[in-house]
């Protein structure tokens, strides 16, 4: 009876043992199986996040070549506006330091006066310290008034058909002019 009493206890021991394994293979299974997809998982949230940030990346840089052509765009403008805002203004003082000579401004208006003479009276209007040097100059004209203007500051206006036609020869008028010519061209060369 022993001896039947040790295969019976050998075979609960074999049987328990083999029912361990296999629980234990079972659990190690499982194991490996939610390690493989917590792997799998954690790889597809990496390529995504990997993805999602390139993205970002390009977006970025996207966003910071737009920005960097802005930028240039408007140092462009700026640049452009204080090159002409500099020529407008030296352009004005020449003009005006020019318009200030009363001979100059007598021959110009001089010039005028004579192309506008055909077309009935002339009225001619001038700061004080030109308008005698112009007078003198324009005394055998005929249908000619000259006045002074001192608000004019260089230059002169001439006025005909009784002043509702006006030509202004003044310093601000002219520069204002030459830099509307000259400001295209300066854009060429500014771009």
């Amino acid at each position: 009876m022993s001896e039947d009493l040790q295969s019976l206890l050998e075979k609960i021991n074999r049987e328990g043992v083999e029912k361990a394994q296999a629980a234990a293979d079972e659990i190690i299974a499982k194991a490996k199986a939610q390690a493989a997809a917590l792997v799998k998982e954690a790889e597809a949230a990496a390529l995504k996040a990997k993805a999602d940030a390139e993205l970002a990346a390009k977006d970025y840089a996207a966003r910071a070549a737009e920005t960097i052509r802005q930028a240039a765009r408007d140092t462009v403008i700026s640049v452009e506006s204080a090159v002409t805002n500099k020529l407008t203004s030296l352009l004005a003082k020449d003009v005006k330091a020019a318009l200030a000579e009363p001979k100059a401004v007598a021959e110009l208006a001089t010039a005028a006066v004579k192309e506008f003479a055909t077309q009935g009276e002339v009225t001619v209007a001038t700061a004080q310290a030109i308008a005698a040097t112009l007078k003198a100059q324009l005394a055998a004209e005929k249908n000619l008034t000259v006045t002074t203007d001192e608000t004019l500051g260089t230059g002169f206006t001439v006025k005909l058909d009784g002043g509702r036609v006006e030509h202004s020869f003044t310093g601000a008028t002219i520069a204002e002019e030459l830099a509307k010519r000259l400001r295209s061209d300066l854009a060429k060369l500014v771009k």
